[in-house]
């Protein structure tokens, strides 16, 4: 339950979860940078690309998670809202088992089609052998991958955002000790990145288990009747913030392929970076959404309507101030950065990344605005408004400007794409708040739908 919700300031309250949220967003992100950052130094920066390469398929597992967790929140919390505690105890442990099973499922495909996976993402020749060992020693694991971070989400929705931050970290501390020992240590090259990371997803899926069996817990496994009308409502909540999570693998998937075929394979090391920086701001935003989300559903199961637009109002100024900061730090910090994952040696290779980084943050802005404003509708379950939102910032805007800059400027263009599709995103999301706003719909007034 949203514990302390009377007695505590609204603003107070927003602070209390969306710093967790955001903490373990950066640490969710840090999976993947600090993988990266071992096999450059440890292996090659060729074997680092191959870990890009390899991310949309690690944000696939994330984002189904997230979509499930996300939406089975948002109906929990208003269940706790509207004081039904049995029924919240139900769906979560409906939740529970039928992301047991999808995992099973995901796991089988996986692993009978892996180089054709590998393939699909973008592996080149030179990346092949180390993609398909990344993906292949995951594979196994992606049960752990999507029941801890929806696990992640769901402790929040119990009133424990305080707690999940600290398993996160517990997780990423694991993954770097095993990274350093799996890699460098023991020179186990992109193998154990891949099993350090899935052992780390291990502990932390350990942790929360320990939490949902014990009394300090709000919700518990209980004994549930199957309702697919209520995993299918869950899905469509979801869905949106499932999207924003698979928005970075798109991304990462449309400007491998695109600079690939453009600039060749030394820009997406380039590229690489510039990813890690942009995963790190994206996540960011989605944590703020995510925070936001249980005590907007809350507040929104209670009508309260004053709280819910103040909420609102909290992430974008929020996100405002997160995108001012990474600007200004992408501008003036990307030498460091370069020097991190680049050798001396390749001194060119640096200065284009700087300058691609240059560009592609500009995009920082209008992304945070637009997130919040996904994560927003979701929270009160107009889904179709969400998904839109962020259809059109995962795929078809993206991909139209994309097609349009490559196609007129060449693999400069390819800098160009995300600051300008993310900026016509934010057009139509504000468009689409200010036509559609809960103040026309009366979406706050109406009864919420506990019994759909």
């Amino acid at each position: 339950m949203i514990r302390g919700a009377e007695s505590r300031s609204l603003r107070s309250e927003y602070i209390s979860y969306i710093i967790p949220s955001i903490l373990a967003q950066w640490v969710y992100t840090l999976y993947t940078a600090v993988d990266g950052l071992f096999v450059a130094r440890g292996v090659s920066v060729t074997a680092m690309t191959a870990i890009n390469i390899s991310s949309p398929f690690v944000t696939a597992l994330f984002a189904i998670s997230l979509m499930f967790a996300v939406g089975t929140s948002t109906v929990v919390s208003i269940s706790l809202g509207a004081d039904q505690h049995k029924r919240a105890n139900e769906i979560f442990s409906q939740n529970f088992v039928f992301l047991i099973g999808l995992s099973l499922v995901i796991t089988g495909l996986l692993l009978w089609k892996l180089r054709e996976v590998a393939i699909f993402l973008g592996a080149t020749d030179a990346t092949l052998p180390y993609v398909t060992k990344y993906i292949g020693t995951i594979a196994p694991f992606s049960l752990v991958f999507i029941v801890s971070y929806s696990f992640e989400i769901l402790l929040k929705a119990d009133g424990h955002p305080k707690k999940a931050t600290k398993i996160v970290m517990v997780g990423v501390i694991l993954n770097c000790i095993l990274d350093y020992l799996l890699v460098i240590v023991f020179p186990y090259g992109v193998f154990g990145a891949a099993i350090a990371t899935a052992l780390s997803q291990v502990g932390v899926t350990v942790l929360y288990l320990k939490h949902f069996l014990s009394k300090e817990a709000n919700l518990h496994f209980t004994r549930f009747k199957a309702q697919p009308k209520t995993i299918l409502r869950a899905m469509r909540n979801g869905l949106s913030s499932g999207i924003t999570e698979l928005s970075a693998g798109l991304t990462v998937y449309f400007f491998n392929h695109a600079i690939a075929t453009y600039l060749g394979d030394e820009a997406l090391v380039s590229y690489t970076i510039v990813n890690y920086v942009n995963a790190l701001y994206v996540y960011s935003m989605t944590g703020i959404a995510q925070g936001s989300q249980p005590l907007i559903s809350f507040y929104h199961g209670r009508q309260d309507r004053n709280s819910v637009k103040k909420l609102l109002r909290f992430g974008m100024v929020t996100a405002a101030g997160f995108a001012a900061v990474t600007i200004a730090g992408s501008m003036t910090g990307g030498w460091l950065l370069s020097k991190l994952f680049i050798p001396a040696s390749q001194a060119h290779l640096r200065a284009y990344t700087v300058h691609a980084l240059r560009i592609f943050c500009l995009s920082f802005l209008p992304v945070g605005f637009t997130v919040v404003l996904a994560g927003y509708f979701a929270s009160i379950e107009h889904a179709g408004k969400a998904v839109s939102i962020t259809m059109g910032r995962a795929v078809v805007v993206l991909l139209g400007v994309l097609v349009l800059m490559t196609h007129v400027f060449g693999g400069e263009g390819i800098w160009w794409t995300t600051p300008i599709s993310e900026s016509i995103c934010l057009i139509y999301a504000a468009l689409l708040y200010m036509w559609h706003g809960p103040w026309k719909s009366e979406a706050l007034k109406r009864e919420c739908r506990l019994d759909e």
